[in-house]
């Protein structure tokens, strides 16, 4: 590990300038409180209860800060562990977390996600970008595991390949060329040859990456990591049975969604099916995902509990609500796949309703819709915007 301890001290990733928290919030996904709700625990955590959290591999902050700074303002509890092995890289976490006035809820270590085991139990893990770093996966795939409480889940992120066409000849050469000199000298002479590779190579013709483009730390994080491996789907839900975990969900289904390119065969098992998405697709370059104990294995929140709160994710409710009623479709676009949302115009009262405090039943008796009518009803949104990710249920803001 020492190579990428050496990478990650001369070159905290992301780049972040601590200044930047008073001008914005950097969120996505995983580890927004509202998708770790749907995602893991149904829809229904118990909020008054302090959520337990480990930032693993946490960089220079962006999942952490997301979630301490969310939990804040939802007024909810939290306990959070945050371990990289990059004192530079703590250093702007620590920095993120003193601008917004965070420090008494997380505790800061310097070390390797393998020891979770000791630091835990936690009821969420956050491991996004770090699980493909590591010399073998797997160990780390399984101290997470082991440090999982009852009940609880991951948000993680590793590299898919058929996305990241390119990258991994350049890394190759790049390794062999310089891979025995310090980070900087290293960066400057790959930055050198990377002019002169000719415009038709398979990077410079994927328009899917562009992280050389964004400073020093992502060119190097790219195109100079010395440990670096990508999961198709299949290796992910191999790897994921083998270390104890099951899948709970993608937070893109859309894009693993074989029915998009034909009429799967009924037999085909859902795991093959998404495989075979992804290579038809052949741009997806990371995989976004929650996953739980094998043991306790289930799906992301659905609709058919009438107790639960829906949220829009990506598109505000009056605007929605307000395209449906004029029979308006929505575009939505990711990893090269873009689609039309159309939403049945009957279904514009109970878009409107959304708020985030209101459950699927008060949205219905506020829109006059009997249980029966607004479950077919609400099964049909449901189709058009659980694929894309916007539609979320929790009850963190009630």
């Amino acid at each position: 590990m020492d190579q990428v301890k050496d990478q990650y001290e001369a070159f905290p990733y992301p780049e972040r300038d601590p200044a930047e928290e008073a001008r914005r919030l950097v969120t996505g996904s995983p580890s927004h409180p509202l998708e770790i709700d749907h995602f893991v625990f149904g829809g229904r955590r118990d909020w008054s209860q302090p959520l337990r959290v480990l930032v693993a591999g946490g960089g220079t902050g962006d999942g952490l800060i997301q979630i301490a700074a969310l939990m804040a303002q939802a007024k909810r509890p939290c306990e959070i562990t945050y371990v990289d092995l990059s004192r530079a890289a703590r250093g702007v976490a620590e920095a993120r977390a003193r601008a917004r006035g965070l420090e008494e809820t997380i505790t800061f270590h310097t070390g390797s996600l393998l020891e979770a085991p000791r630091m835990g139990p936690f009821d969420y893990i956050d491991c996004c970008g770090v699980l493909h770093h590591l010399p073998e996966p797997e160990a780390g795939f399984r101290a997470l595991r082991a440090a999982l409480a009852p009940g609880g889940g991951m948000g993680f992120m590793v590299y898919a390949p058929y996305g990241r066409s390119g990258v991994y000849p350049l890394q190759a050469a790049f390794g062999a060329l310089f891979g025995d000199l310090p980070p900087r000298d290293r960066l400057r002479q790959a930055r050198e040859v990377f002019e002169r590779v000719p415009d038709n190579h398979p990077f410079k013709c994927n328009p899917n990456v562009n992280d050389h483009e964004n400073g020093d730390a992502g060119f190097y994080d790219l195109l100079l990591h010395s440990q670096d491996r990508a999961y198709d789907v299949a290796q992910l839900l191999d790897t994921l049975a083998a270390t104890g975990w099951a899948l709970s969900g993608f937070t893109l289904p859309a894009i693993y969604d074989l029915g998009r390119f034909m009429d799967p065969p009924a037999e085909m098992p859902q795991a093959r099916a998404m495989a075979l998405a992804e290579q038809l697709n052949g741009t997806i370059r990371t995989h976004t995902a929650y996953a739980v104990a094998a043991d306790e294995a289930r799906g992301p929140a659905r609709g058919s509990n009438r107790a639960l709160v829906p949220h829009l994710k990506g598109v505000r409710a009056r605007d929605l609500a307000g395209a449906t009623a004029r029979g308006q479709g929505v575009k939505v676009e990711s990893n090269g796949l873009t689609d039309r949302i159309a939403l049945p115009v009957e279904a514009a009262p109970l878009i409107a309703g959304i708020d985030g405090r209101r459950s699927l039943g008060q949205i219905a008796a506020q829109a006059g819709m009997d249980p029966i009518g607004m479950g077919a009803l609400w099964s049909r949104v449901e189709a058009q915007l659980l694929p894309w990710g916007m539609l979320l249920y929790s009850d963190l803001l009630r």
